[in-house]
């Protein structure tokens, strides 16, 4: 299947968000304004409006009236990851330019379970990729994912592709684009895999996101659960007001 073409505005989202990340922008100046920015990426104005409002729902970007576009300084907490309550980047996206693994603790085909089955809206009969991974920042553990994936329309994954990036195998291999999520976020106490793999002391919290993520035709892909250490992970929420 060949690879959908990004829109010109996300491709210099893109770019902007990794100027960001990495500090090209300093983080107590504005922006380049709308129109500079527009010339320099050969854009129209509109063109580059759409590209900074992705970032601005991502809540990297905020605009004060008649002073400029500055940079969310929050978004940059020391060692914490910040997660826009909106997105649906996976964490090789997410951490920017610091290193990533993941350990591959189970990967099977298997016949779902009625809770998965309802959520992925698929029959019993249909197969899914059950996948628990833990994910190491930095050589930190960060994570650990409990993903079911339906096998009938993710087909190909193998364990050295769960090793890198899914999403990535996803978008770029097989050409789907991932449009949303529905997420619930609690906090929980952690189980034996937190204290084993997360080294989470019995008396620290862990953050549990539970999603089920859809692809841009409508069809939810994956159900997971997402453990994260209470100390690695900001979670914040954006909503713009009109």
């Amino acid at each position: 299947m060949s690879t959908k073409k990004k829109p010109k505005y996300e491709t210099i989202a893109d770019e902007i968000r990794k100027r960001i990340i990495e500090h090209v922008y300093p983080l107590e100046h504005a922006l380049p304004d709308e129109i500079h920015l527009a010339q320099e990426f050969g854009v129209s104005r509109m063109t580059m409006k759409r590209a900074l409002e992705i970032l601005v729902m991502e809540g990297l970007i905020y605009r004060k009236r008649g002073k400029g576009t500055f940079i969310l300084q929050s978004s940059f907490q020391k060692d914490r990851i910040n997660v826009i309550s909106k997105e649906t980047r996976g964490l090789t996206q997410v951490i920017g330019d610091r290193s990533l693994r993941s350990e591959v603790l189970n990967f099977e085909v298997k016949f779902p379970c009625q809770e998965v089955a309802n959520h992925l809206m698929i029959e019993l009969t249909e197969p899914v990729y059950e996948i628990r991974r833990v994910r190491y920042v930095d050589d930190e553990p960060y994570v650990i994912e409990l993903t079911y994936m339906v096998a009938n329309l993710i087909t190909g994954i193998t364990r050295e592709i769960l090793e890198k990036s899914v999403y990535a195998y996803i978008q770029e291999d097989l050409g789907y684009t991932i449009t949303s999520s529905h997420k619930v976020i609690r906090a929980d106490k952690p189980d034996e895999y937190d204290q084993a793999y997360l080294k989470n002391d019995i008396t620290e919290p862990i953050i549990e996101v539970e999603q089920v993520v859809y692809l841009s035709n409508g069809k939810p892909f994956e159900y997971s659960f997402a453990r994260h250490r209470y100390d690695k992970f900001v979670f914040s929420s954006v909503n713009i007001v009109k």
